[in-house]
């Protein structure tokens, strides 16, 4: 896919400083010197600055997605220092998206990044979404996760959502733009009594958010640039004690609240 027309990441034309620093990109043939400067035109949306949006973040900017956005109200505190690499012990009490967007441009100066602290909901979650060409859900809780879902059903842009807790790990993409293509809320339905599960109070395991994240970022960068095969329609779930992937396919409930209508 494509990012929209009428985006504009900054330096889209890739000079010689650009050529080198993403020669190993272009070096790829799925991706080239188009793939990298349709990256370099692209929006991402990441919710979510914590232990996902970390290396998420840090791989899209590394990689050169010209726009990225980051949302999140909260703090960097100390215990988030274990696991959420986009901050220092100097950041601590910083706004976790400020401490970010000086970490991505730190890594990448000709990314354009946006600190939004804020907890985006409603029309304004609306608002993001549909100006961006890819949405990382890097939140951690349920109510966060169906509002940027059904945010992204309405706008028909494609969600990587990713999760983890204790030593599980979980990874799925939900692209509206597909027909069949089921959304979030046919796998985990609201008021189905899922309950949210705090780092605070279950612990988790530090690396594995660097895995899932990362890889939210590798399903990022695939449908910005349309190469491979999207996660869509699968739930890969990992159990980093084993550190063995299990992949379930996930079909569209036709009565889902969300997408059951949508065509």
């Amino acid at each position: 896919m494509n990012p929209r027309q009428d985006s504009a990441g900054p330096g889209a034309e890739l000079d010689d400083a650009a050529l080198l620093r993403y020669s190993r990109h272009i070096l790829l043939d799925e991706i080239g010197i188009e793939g990298q400067q349709r990256l370099l035109a692209a929006r991402a949306l990441v919710i979510g600055a914590g232990g996902l949006g970390s290396p998420a973040a840090l791989y899209l900017a590394a990689s050169g997605v010209g726009q990225i956005t980051l949302v999140d109200d909260d703090e960097v505190d100390l215990t988030n220092l274990q696991r959420q690499i986009m901050h220092g012990t100097a950041s601590v009490g910083r706004p976790k998206v400020e401490s970010g967007r000086a970490a991505l441009l730190a890594l990448n100066p000709g990314v354009a990044v946006r600190a939004l602290r804020e907890r985006a909901a409603g029309a304004r979650l609306a608002q993001l979404v549909a100006g961006a060409d890819v949405v990382l859900d890097c939140c951690d809780n349920f109510a966060t996760r169906h509002a940027v879902n059904r945010a992204c059903v309405a706008g028909r842009v494609p969600l990587v959502s990713g999760a983890a807790i204790r030593f599980d790990g979980q990874l799925a993409v939900f692209d509206p733009r597909q027909p069949g293509s089921p959304c979030y809320c046919c796998l985990f339905p609201e008021g189905a009594g899922f309950k949210d599960a705090a780092c605070a109070s279950m612990g988790v395991f530090a690396p594995l958010v660097g895995v899932v994240g990362a890889m939210q970022a590798a399903e990022a960068l695939k449908l910005l640039l349309g190469v491979g095969r999207p996660l869509a329609g699968r739930l890969l779930l990992l159990d980093a004690r084993a550190m063995e992937w299990t992949s379930i396919g996930v079909a569209r409930d036709p009565a889902c609240a969300v997408c059951g209508s949508a065509t």
